[in-house]
């Protein structure tokens, strides 16, 4: 089993939407997939319950208080972290994972947020030791943006490049309400946002 743990202590920048993206690419894949959702709002059930029953089966499970049980024979699990988190939670939750990804968005309010948290996670001895990786994807970008290319610069100079790059598209959006994930959608909408996807899957496959 693959444990990811979606997390970013700035609130926004679009860990839902991964994990859920995550998740749904896993189950469409073909593998026993688990999601669960740490956060009081719990918006990642939440998707899950819109999903429609011919969609490939995701096992909710409701961490919001603490973590729990994952059913046997579960190949994937995708863990939705809460912002806000103290750095002892993120320990608790770094427990249950083999690597972290983390979302950032082109924005210097997120920029800075983000940078605390990952010197947080370098800190951390699992993170220190190379035995649990930190993943960074650049979310929501615009093409060609001033800010798109100072989020690169930023993240170069903190060490951490992204391992993939999101486009800000309203196809998540649509998909969400239906519980469904970037490569549930047609074809014809979802070849450019799924090769998007393919550097971070394929570094998690590696990292796992």
């Amino acid at each position: 089993m693959i444990r990811i743990l979606v997390s970013n202590l700035k609130g926004g920048c679009g860990k839902t939407t991964i994990a859920t993206n995550l998740a749904g690419i896993f189950a469409r894949a073909g593998l026993p997939t688990a999601l669960a959702d740490s956060d009081r709002q719990r918006s990642a059930l939440a998707w899950l319950a819109q999903r429609a029953a011919t969609a490939p089966p995701i096992t909710g499970l409701d961490w919001h208080k603490e973590s729990g049980e994952v059913p046997p024979g579960t190949a994937r699990l995708v863990i939705d972290a809460p912002a806000a988190l103290r750095v002892k939670e993120v320990e608790a939750l770094l427990v249950e994972a083999d690597l972290v990804v983390v979302p950032i968005l082109p924005s210097l309010f997120d920029e800075a947020s983000s940078a605390r948290f990952l010197a947080r996670l370098d800190e951390l001895k699992p993170v220190r030791k190379g035995k649990k990786p930190v993943l960074v994807v650049a979310n929501r970008l615009r093409p060609r943006s001033r800010a798109g290319q100072r989020l690169e610069a930023f993240l170069a100079e903190l060490g951490h490049p992204p391992v993939a790059r999101l486009a800000d598209r309203a196809l998540y959006g649509e998909l969400a309400l239906k519980g469904l994930s970037v490569l549930d959608a047609p074809a014809r909408d979802a070849a450019a946002a799924l090769a998007e996807w393919q550097p971070l899957l394929r570094a998690i496959e590696e990292a796992g």
